[in-house]
């Protein structure tokens, strides 16, 4: 069966593969760390100097779900490239995948659901009521959240061993 995932690029073998490895290792921790930084800065706005209002508005919302998909794609592309560099995914770890973007659809559904007309504080055209991140939208994120994060421990421990590689035997 042949694999369509963009991560099982081949890096070319040889005396640079280390070098190459470690240069894309580095490019995963930076898109995880900017990911991590725009969550902070989606979720407390003041550390970027701006006032604080009532309440979060859809932008924070979309600021946060941007950080915390990028974060969960450096930590995919840090694991596939720093653990796995040469080895095909396995259904185990594709499972780890589809789960981490399940979890990514659930944190977003959950932040933009007044957004997108299902949540219980939705605008309506009589009071123009803005959308508010609820309690239950917030669990929501953080539970869709844990599902992604959940996604890549099973991609990081679900990979082949090398006992597995049939070049091995």
């Amino acid at each position: 069966m042949e694999n369509y995932y963009p991560v099982d690029a081949v890096i070319p073998s040889g005396e640079n593969d280390a070098m190459e490895r470690e240069r894309v290792g580095q490019l995963a921790i930076l898109v995880g760390t900017l990911g991590l930084m725009l969550v902070l800065i989606g979720l407390f706005p003041t550390i970027t100097g701006l006032e604080p209002k009532s309440g979060i508005g859809v932008l924070q919302i979309l600021v946060a779900f941007g950080g915390l998909t990028l974060l969960i794609s450096g930590a995919l592309l840090f694991s596939k490239i720093m653990f796995y560099p040469h080895q095909r995914t396995n259904l185990a770890q594709q499972i780890g995948v589809r789960l981490s973007l399940t979890g990514l659809l659930m944190t977003g559904a959950a932040g933009l659901a007044d957004v997108l007309g299902f949540g219980s504080h939705a605008p309506d055209s009589e009071h123009q009521i803005v959308p508010v991140l609820g309690k239950w939208q917030a669990f929501g994120m953080i539970i869709g959240f844990m599902v992604a994060s959940l996604g890549v421990i099973i991609f990081t421990w679900m990979g082949p061993s090398a006992t597995d590689d049939p070049a091995n035997n």
